[in-house]
């Protein structure tokens, strides 16, 4: 028995559970057994040097795919970003004069919504050049 236990750890690079389930005996049998053996120290430092490599390639695969998800999300916001400074220009440079709609629609926070009226106003606690559109009319389609 004793020989079939060394035969799988040393030989077979089985864990010391597995092989209790496999031969039906204890835990504690199987370390009893293998401490008993010289090479018991060298195999279970080898076997930590291996657990530690794969450790560490483990947590660099979680940082490299950490920093990848990282990039694609700087990166969507940049596409964003440049899709809106381009819908800007080209809303921009359309016209030499914005319209009141798209004033507001650029301006959306200088303004409130008056339902009674049916218009928004400029809020006066902004302080409004002579330029800027008091008043805008809702258009009904």
């Amino acid at each position: 028995m004793e020989d079939i236990i060394k035969n799988l750890y040393f030989d077979e690079k089985m864990k010391q559970k597995d092989i209790a389930n496999k031969l039906n005996i204890s835990k504690a049998k199987v370390t009893r057994t293998i401490k008993m053996d010289s090479r018991y120290i060298e195999e279970k430092n080898s076997r930590k040097e291996i657990t530690k490599i794969k450790h560490n390639k483990d947590i660099q695969k979680r940082v490299e795919t950490k920093r990848k998800i990282s990039q694609f999300n700087k990166n969507s916001d940049d596409l964003i970003l440049k899709q809106m400074h381009n819908q800007a220009s080209s809303e921009l440079s359309g016209r030499k004069t914005l319209s009141n709609e798209s004033y507001r629609k650029w301006n959306y926070s200088a303004y409130n919504y008056n339902p009674s009226k049916e218009r928004f106003e400029f809020k006066e606690n902004l302080g409004r050049s002579y330029d800027v559109p008091k008043y805008i009319k809702v258009k009904k389609y």
